[in-house]
């Protein structure tokens, strides 16, 4: 007996969770249901009853009796319709009163999404599933999507195909078969439902081909086109997954056959995708550090740091952590021939977030609660994962870029551990570290690592992850939320981290500007009298207001120009530290627009 032998459940959560953004998934009526917007045949009895109550019929028990012992045929959805609207804008408003919620629903919380079309829009928002393809006229799905703060592309018509992103491109796509109820061109009659467009069919075929199949909520006995370009698909390239309540009819069990599909026996849709989501939710979190032993690697650091004689200790372990650190690195996960996706790249930066924490809140450790001595360590540490990243050089940029993540995560946590202990000296010691690789001028640890010095900086790129799009500075604020996260290591529970953070990408980009001699930024500063005279990578504080204000005004105080320029900063120049400090201003009005 296997182990997943009786559970297709969790044997799909499996497939979705390795194979992310594969899956596409397809909803019938039967999903809508539980929001309380009927069914086809529910609508179709609602009709025979309302127009049998107009000619002056009384209530019956069982209209779809009645209706067979009145005209010898069973109700037809299609039939009805035909029969009672001529033109699909009839149609469409008469469909509009079973979907669109009025006032009491909303108050009752009907015909809103419910539980299923939260949990499929948390799987889009993960990249986990990028196509929806839907037989529903409802809105529920884009609502719970964007709930999720997730914009999908939406196709409802061919003449919305033929403009709308390519599936390629698009974080979710979503294709509604038979149209939206708000648009006239819905299809609902058996002879619109009979043939798909041309455009159609070469998405769908393209869809069946290349993407496994979650099945829930259709029936698979009507839908003509549909059923149509499921047989046309002979490719089982991925595994299709067909979730229904009771046993499959004998059109879905055709089809079933046809592509192999598993069929999961299930109660309910809410339950069956509710559980699906926190089943890959957990594969998720399974792959990530065991939080007691990254906290026993923190308190190990803490412990050795504090006393000389576990000197050696504390260099072993920290010898251990970071070369499981570059194996994993290496792994197959983080292979640079892999092929480009928003999904990947968003799954990448969690997975070298997850292997990266235990160093990274060590090293943090060290700028906290260091006396000097552990520079050394600490700028070893950050050169070696960058070599290490370096050694592989061959494969796609985006990913070999990526290799330096980790290094980037433990150069700003060693960075702002300083800067929350006020060591300027050690920190501006450490941000003008000389860098190991041969360049024709000379490089700085700062000038490879900070924001946009950093190879493997792209705003673009950075801003799709989750709550940054349309970010001027995402990678700064990605940093941010990260060192937020991880912050009780280093940094305690300062009600002014945000402020500390931004103090730390100040400095280091005043330590980045020291390439420059005060000469030559002067010279720049009187050719532009009004415009920016000196690049230099500038983070959050550029667009935040309260914190650029603070800063410069601490940066223009007597007490933080001395401590500086002893520390070394600005040549050790008043100024070339004003000239910082315009410039600062200069980015700040600029990077507010």
């Amino acid at each position: 007996m296997t182990l997943l032998r009786n559970d297709p459940n969790t044997q799909l959560a499996f497939s979705v969770y390795e194979n992310r953004g594969i899956f596409a998934v397809l909803l019938g009526s039967g999903l809508s249901r539980s929001a309380e917007i009927p069914t086809g045949w529910e609508i179709t009895l609602d009709l025979v009853r309302r127009v049998a109550l107009a000619q002056g019929v009384s209530e019956q028990p069982d209209w779809a009796e009645w209706y067979r012992e009145k005209t010898g045929q069973e109700p037809n959805y299609s039939a009805l319709l035909e029969e009672i609207a001529s033109s699909p804008d009839e149609r469409r408003a008469i469909l509009h009163r079973y979907i669109e919620p009025d006032e009491q629903d909303r108050e009752e919380g009907r015909k809103s999404p419910t539980k299923a079309h939260h949990a499929i829009a948390q799987l889009v928002r993960a990249g986990y599933v990028r196509v929806i393809l839907t037989t529903n006229f409802d809105r529920l799905m884009e609502n719970a999507l964007r709930e999720q703060g997730v914009e999908p592309t939406v196709v409802a018509s061919a003449d919305a195909l033929a403009g709308a992103e390519p599936l390629t491109h698009s974080r979710c796509y979503v294709l509604k078969l038979h149209g939206d109820y708000k648009d006239a061109r819905i299809l609902n009659t058996d002879q619109e439902l009979s043939a798909y467009p041309d455009s159609y069919n070469r998405l769908l075929d393209r869809i069946f081909d290349e993407h496994g199949l979650i099945i829930c909520g259709w029936s698979g006995e009507w839908d003509h086109a549909l059923r149509a370009s499921f047989l046309r698909a002979p490719n089982r390239r991925y595994p299709v997954y067909w979730a229904a309540r009771g046993t499959l009819g004998s059109g879905a069990q055709e089809l079933a056959m046809h592509r192999a599909a598993k069929a999961i026996p299930i109660t309910g849709a809410d339950e069956f995708f509710l559980t699906l989501q926190q089943q890959v939710e957990t594969l998720e979190q399974s792959q990530r550090q065991n939080p007691e032993s990254v906290e026993l690697l923190v308190s190990s650091a803490k412990r050795y740091l504090s006393k000389p004689e576990h000197r050696i200790q504390l260099d072993e372990l920290l010898s251990q952590v970071t070369e499981r650190l570059m194996v994993q690195i290496d792994d197959e996960e983080f292979s640079p021939h892999g092929q480009w996706s928003q999904e990947e790249f968003q799954s990448r930066i969690q997975r070298y977030k997850a292997v990266s924490e235990p160093l990274t809140r060590m090293v943090g450790v060290l700028g906290r609660w260091g006396d000097g001595n552990e520079l050394n360590t600490a700028l070893d540490i950050v050169k070696g994962l960058y070599v290490h990243a370096e050694k592989m050089g061959n494969g796609m940029s985006v990913w070999l870029g990526l290799r330096s993540y980790p290094a980037v995560l433990v150069f700003t946590a060693y960075g702002v551990g300083l800067t929350r202990s006020r060591r300027w000296h050690t920190l501006h010691e450490f941000l003008n570290a000389p860098w190991p690789r041969e360049y024709r001028d000379a490089k700085r640890a700062v000038s490879m690592l900070l924001l946009g010095a950093w190879k493997g900086e792209r705003n673009d790129l950075w801003a799709q992850l989750e709550g940054l799009n349309n970010r001027k500075t995402a990678l700064s604020d990605h940093l941010f939320e990260v060192m937020n996260d991880w912050r009780s290591s280093f940094a305690g529970v300062s009600a002014e981290f945000e402020l500390v953070y931004e103090r730390f990408e100040t400095l280091a980009a005043l330590a980045y500007l020291e390439e420059d001699s005060e000469v030559s930024l002067e010279q720049a500063f009187a050719n532009n009298p009004h415009g920016l005279f000196a690049r230099m990578p500038v983070g959050r504080v550029g667009w935040h207001e309260a914190s650029a204000t603070t800063l410069v005004q601490e940066l223009q105080s007597e007490a933080m120009i001395t401590t500086l320029l002893n520390a070394g900063f600005a040549h050790k120049s008043r100024r070339f530290l004003e000239l910082f400090v315009e410039s600062l201003k200069r980015y700040t009005v600029r990077m507010s627009r």
